[in-house]
């Protein structure tokens, strides 16, 4: 289920876009003329620039940035045709080893807004670039051609093998990222590059080439909205989906379907003992336990330590079983706190003449280190509730407050428990025989 996320994720928006406007050249159903596809370039530049403002978005503004750089010095030395020792040809080398370089780097860079001392640097660095290449089409400019090789108007254009090498490993390296970090500008970095790649093929063809430039600069801005979306549905921390986006769940829920609420046992304890790192990273252990939690479920974070679960088309007796797998893999998924316990380390007086007399005992003050850089390795427990809809069909939340009282009678009940909430039919059979 994480996988088809995943791939899904990977593949929209941006490559169905460049999907979509390739079958659009190659059917010619695509029949805008040349001036009205350079006006809806510079629509997606500038709008996918403002975006990035607005949304301070600095990676997507420098990529867009690149890409109008790079179409600039084309376009600035296309005259003539495209042969190896001309000066269009030295400018399509040029960024064609340049751009997937700068992808590379600003796929690497955090974000950090538009303060000078974040931009200047990228600014400058674009710029020197841009000097580069319009120093070495000038001094290309009156020199022979090189080979007699010349690519037609109509014909595609053969870059280096050195380019396609560096295209190649750009394409692989932001692939990678994508997988691990699963963020769209990602995934726009990687498809905005392969627009690219197929505009300067197609630079021979203006019209061709004009329209990949467009989606590469279109891609790039759709990133800055889904981005937004992300982030308004997803928790920053865990990247699992948010309580905005379990609450638009419960709206889409149809009967039969279960409920499970997990809240991590002694959580408070963690953060007060180790400090709040320590408990970051127990919110991070749960979580992805919790994101490959198996039975079809689908794991929130709605705040703090708690999370839930929802299973659509699954009753209790059918996700019980995945919940016990969950609660124990989570039991047994030790893990060591980065650093030693400083809330626990002597302060004052104490702790200096310790370290004076360290200075005497090396061998105690080499233990000692080794003790505090090796800190003992936790355990992590949860508690969960779990409740279903009736088949009369009860209300989300109804059910949400039946698994709420169940996860109260697991923590009474000693917690690291799954409990099941009754169903109104049992409850009366208890109350009509006199136990409860």
């Amino acid at each position: 289920m994480g996988s088809r996320a995943a791939l899904k994720s990977l593949a929209v928006p941006g490559g169905v876009l460049l999907l979509g406007v390739a079958l659009l050249l190659y059917s010619g159903w695509l029949t805008l003329a040349l001036p009205a596809l350079s006006f809806l370039y510079y629509c997606a530049l500038i709008g996918g620039m403002l975006l990035a403002w607005r949304f301070h978005s600095s990676r997507s503004f420098f990529a867009l940035l690149v890409l109008f750089l790079a179409q600039g010095a084309i376009a600035l030395f296309g005259e003539g045709r495209v042969s190896p020792g001309t000066p269009v040809w030295v400018a399509l080398v040029a960024v064609a080893v340049l751009v997937p370089l700068d992808f590379i780097l600003i796929a690497l860079m955090q974000e950090r807004g538009f303060s000078i001392p974040a931009a200047a640097p990228v600014g400058l660095v674009l710029f020197v670039q841009f000097v580069i290449v319009a120093v070495l089409c000038r001094a290309a400019e009156g020199l022979p051609s090189t080979s007699a090789r010349v690519h037609h108007l109509a014909a595609p254009v053969s870059l280096p093998s050195y380019a396609l090498v560096v295209f190649a490993a750009a394409a692989t390296f932001l692939l990678a990222r994508f997988l691990f970090t699963h963020k769209p500008i990602d995934s726009a970095l990687l498809w905005s590059l392969s627009a690219f790649f197929l505009s300067l093929r197609f630079t021979a063809i203006t019209r061709v080439s004009t329209v990949y430039s467009a989606t590469a600069a279109c891609i790039l801005a759709a990133s800055i909205v889904e981005n937004s979306y992300f982030l308004a549905y997803h928790d920053e921390l865990t990247t699992l989906p948010s309580r905005r986006a379990f609450n638009d769940a419960l709206l889409r829920l149809q009967a039969p379907y279960s409920i499970a609420v997990v809240d991590i046992d002694h959580f408070k304890r963690f953060n007060d003992t180790y400090g709040h790192d320590t408990g970051d990273q127990v919110l991070r252990l749960v979580a992805a336990c919790l994101a490959r939690v198996t039975g079809g479920g689908q794991a929130y974070r709605c705040g703090g330590e708690e999370f839930n679960i929802l299973f659509a088309g699954k009753t209790t007796a059918q996700v019980v079983d995945h919940l016990e797998q969950l609660r124990a893999k989570i039991e047994s998924s030790e893990f060591h706190p980065r650093g030693g316990d400083r809330r626990q380390a002597p302060r004052g007086p104490d702790r200096r003449d310790r370290r004076t007399s360290g200075r005497t005992r090396k061998g105690d003050a080499i233990r000692q280190l080794a003790q505090d850089s090796a800190p003992a390795a936790l355990s992590v427990t949860v508690s969960i509730g779990v409740a279903t809809s009736a088949k009369e069909g009860s209300s989300p939340e109804h059910v949400l407050q039946a698994a709420d009282k169940a996860l109260y009678r697991a923590k009474a009940n000693g917690r690291n428990r799954v409990e099941m909430a009754s169903s109104p039919s049992r409850r009366a059979r208890i109350k009509a025989a006199g136990i409860a």
